[in-house]
């Protein structure tokens, strides 16, 4: 049994590669030229469901499921940007699978399988090779982020009280570093960059969960919750700047997309105006990605470090989809998540490619950010 606090979300459906191109709403606010996007439905023949968590080099990593639904029972899935191109990376001998990140050759999540009815973090180089890096004395665990040579995550079993910790590995088993802060009873580790890792931490230190950045130990955590903040959650990492989301006191628990530097006072509240809530989920460059939620609708947002900046992702895709969530980026822009696919009602794993023409479609710019109707599930 899977028993980790789950700030990712749930999964998709079949019927091969669509691909349509739309204009990107720009607010006039935003001074960082965005350029039209394509989609493409990345979800494979013969699969119920998909959907996409992380984007590098020009591949994808996800999960989906060929009997299920919302990715139960799920396989881990490699695409090179089309459905057709999809790899079942599904270890020999493991019931499930499930890819989370991303960087380079290499891929990182979790399988389980008739060895162990617990999930066990692993690492990817291609089809059919595949590390556990489960350590000694731990339970459970699972890969959430890599960046060259080192992954990070989270575990937990007797070596921590039976709490979730914040894991990091640099390719086995044994080389597990708990990045546990003092003070704090649970910690997840989600994202990783270069020497630095992000993640959140809850315990008696705190009193909530706050928004934790590391570089390598323990001891180096920094307390990146910010002031007027009820809890905080750091998500993803690229360079100096990390994101994820909080909750400011006197809004109603509503949640708002958070930008870092480094510190807590450096943060940045990138909450778009019209939604009631947001969440920033990956970040690369000066770009951030995630989705909000207006009325009963979810929309996958793409930011440029500043809520005026927002861009509506979800308004590109066709009347065959509704909710849509982004939760990745890579360096030329491209953004990978998943929507509601409105026929079957699954999920399928999402592509947004930039499309790198300016002259060839005029920008739709206006004043605020374009909303379609879109039922949230």
């Amino acid at each position: 049994m899977n028993t980790f606090k789950d700030h990712r979300t749930a999964a998709r459906l079949v019927l091969g590669a669509a691909v349509a191109l739309n204009l990107v709403a720009l607010p006039l606010a935003s001074a960082t030229p965005v350029y039209p996007y394509s989609y493409t439905d990345l979800n494979p023949s013969g699969f119920t469901s998909s959907f996409g968590y992380g984007i590098s080099g020009g591949q994808q990593v996800g999960y989906g499921s060929t009997t299920g639904s919302d990715g139960i029972p799920s396989h881990t899935l490699l695409w090179s940007g089309t459905a057709g191109s999809v790899v079942d990376l599904n270890p020999s001998g493991f019931t499930q699978s499930r890819g989370y990140g991303i960087s380079g050759s290499q891929q990182v999540g979790e399988g389980h399988g008739s060895a162990s009815e617990d999930w066990h973090a692993f690492l990817w180089s291609a089809a059919g090779s595949v590390v556990d890096l489960n350590p000694s004395g731990f339970t459970g665990s699972l890969a959430e982020g890599i960046s060259g040579s080192r992954q990070v995550g989270y575990g937990y079993g007797s070596a921590t009280g039976n709490n979730q910790h914040a894991l990091l590995w640099s390719g086995t088993a044994n080389s597990a570093v708990d990045l546990n802060p003092n003070g704090i009873t649970y910690s997840y580790g989600y994202g990783i960059s270069g020497s630095q890792q992000v993640g959140s931490g809850y315990g008696s230190a705190n009193g909530d969960w706050h928004a934790y950045l590391w570089s390598g130990t323990a001891s180096s955590a920094v307390d990146l919750h910010p002031t007027g903040f009820t809890y905080s959650f750091g998500l993803g990492i690229s360079g100096g700047q990390q994101v994820g989301y909080g909750s400011p006191f006197g809004d109603g628990y509503y949640d708002h997309a958070l930008l870092w530097s480094g510190t807590s006072s450096s943060v940045m509240d990138l909450h778009p105006s019209g939604f009631t809530h947001s969440y920033g989920y990956g970040i690369s460059g000066n770009q951030q990605v995630g989705y909000g939620v207006t009325g009963d609708e979810v929309h996958a947002l793409l930011w440029s470090g500043t809520a005026g900046s927002v861009v509506d992702l979800g308004s590109l895709l066709s009347s065959d989809y509704s909710d849509s969530y982004a939760q990745d980026i890579d360096e030329n822009g491209n953004v990978i998540g998943y929507a509601i696919y409105i026929p079957t009602g699954q999920r399928h794993a999402m592509l947004w490619t930039v499309v790198p023409e300016p002259g060839a479609v005029t920008l739709l710019v206006i004043g605020g950010v374009a909303f379609l109707s879109r039922k949230r599930c």
